[in-house]
């Protein structure tokens, strides 16, 4: 909660300071891997920021949180906080780098807005910067703690155990350890972060969604190739070189998306690639005998750019009460509609939790589509790959 000498500072402040967030991250980014090369070249993503995504998410998140903090002073938006921590935990951020970040982003704000930032102004979004990181610091170690590791130590060497193609451009990895000792258990529908020592030396990060449920001996992550650099630099360096016998540096699990407990009714929707982290939730069902009801929907180009379509079908028929729905934009003979997913065609259980995930206009399509059947919003959650750009919106 902001101070009472703060609070009608930043809400006088916030029109001048949210219009000219944008141009404070570029400048922000650009101050910090000037000072920090090593966290662009190891930490942040580079694909994201050659496209300004991630500048555009850092901006949405700070606006995001002020806005809550006048708008709702007794609540602290736990959804958001929690969704960048996961990120965060997954890369092994420390509570020290929030010093380093703060340094940079308010030389920035004055670098940008000038004389307008007196010290009453710099005070009160000091505060606004403190409650969010402070906040999000609590979030990360208690995400630590339960993976039980040290602060920012979430890296291990893994080894490739097999390497199947599912499409001319989707790989999976399964991944275990080379003594042999299991692996660690997770939530259905979590992430680890693989990282790999490009050719030149930067150590590259990326998020990929365990694609089969805890249980198992083994992970297994479904890599898409990405065309481009730097955006599909990873996943272009998996495809080409990681084979089975091959050591990976893998993160913990971490992730907010996950398969809640109870036998209430699921809709499990995805699009593309965003069918991995709801494979492994439907993997725990099938495996749990679950009998509860649960509607999938999947949107893809076609039948040969569908990773997995065979297990998600078996998966979904080992269920008593579980059905499919496939979208293909391409007209295919294999059951499927062709075109856009489109749930408001569908018969929906009463009560359901919607769980979303592949690119943003399909996020918006479906939520939007979900809503106006009567969804409610709070029971709607969705996974973002990469930077959410949905933050800073009325999502």
């Amino acid at each position: 909660m902001l101070s009472e000498q703060s609070l009608p500072v930043v809400r006088a402040t916030l029109p001048a300071v949210g219009g000219a967030l944008d141009r404070i991250t570029e400048r922000f980014y650009g101050r910090l891997f000037a000072a920090h090369p090593e966290l662009l070249r190891d930490l942040f993503n580079r694909g994201n920021q050659a496209g300004g995504e991630q500048r555009k998410a850092l901006a949405g998140s700070i606006a995001a949180f002020a806005v809550a903090l006048l708008e709702k002073p007794d609540e602290r938006p736990d959804v958001m906080l929690s969704r960048i921590a996961n990120k965060h935990a997954s890369l092994g951020v420390t509570s020290a780098q929030y010093k380093t970040v703060h340094e940079h982003l308010f030389a920035a704000i004055v670098e940008v807005l000038g004389e307008a930032v007196t010290p009453e102004v710099a005070r009160a979004w000091d505060e606004v910067y403190w409650l969010m990181a402070n906040a999000l610091i609590a979030v990360e170690a208690r995400l630590y703690q339960e993976a039980s590791v040290p602060e920012g130590q979430v890296w291990q060497s893994m080894e490739i155990g097999e390497r199947r193609e599912e499409t001319a451009d989707t790989a999976s990895f399964v991944l275990r350890h080379a003594d042999g000792t299991p692996t660690a258990t997770f939530r259905p529908g979590q992430y680890v972060s693989a990282r790999v020592t490009l050719p030149d030396g930067a150590r590259q990060i990326r998020q990929y969604s365990l694609s089969a449920a805890p249980g198992h001996p083994q992970w297994r992550i479904t890599v898409k190739r990405v065309d481009g650099d730097p955006a599909g630099e990873v996943s272009s360096w998996l495809h080409a070189h990681a084979r089975a016998g091959d050591a990976m540096e893998v993160s913990a699990p971490f992730g907010d998306l996950v398969l809640p407990e109870g036998d209430g009714p699921l809709l499990l929707a995805s699009a593309g690639i965003g069918s991995t982290p709801m494979l492994a939730m439907l993997d725990h069902l099938a495996a749990t005998g679950s009998t509860r009801p649960v509607v999938v929907v999947h949107a893809d180009r076609g039948p040969a750019s569908h990773a997995h379509a065979h297990e998600l079908r078996r998966l979904v028929d080992a269920l008593p009460h579980g059905t499919l729905h496939l979208w293909y934009e391409e007209p295919a003979d294999s059951g499927a509609r062709t075109g856009r997913a489109d749930v408001t065609a569908l018969d929906l259980p009463t009560g359901v939790t919607a769980y979303l995930c592949g690119p943003l206009p399909f996020l918006r399509a479906v939520r939007g589509d979900l809503i106006g059947r009567g969804t409610a919003a709070a029971d709607i959650h969705y996974e973002v790959f990469g930077p959410d750009l949905w933050l800073g919106t009325d999502n």
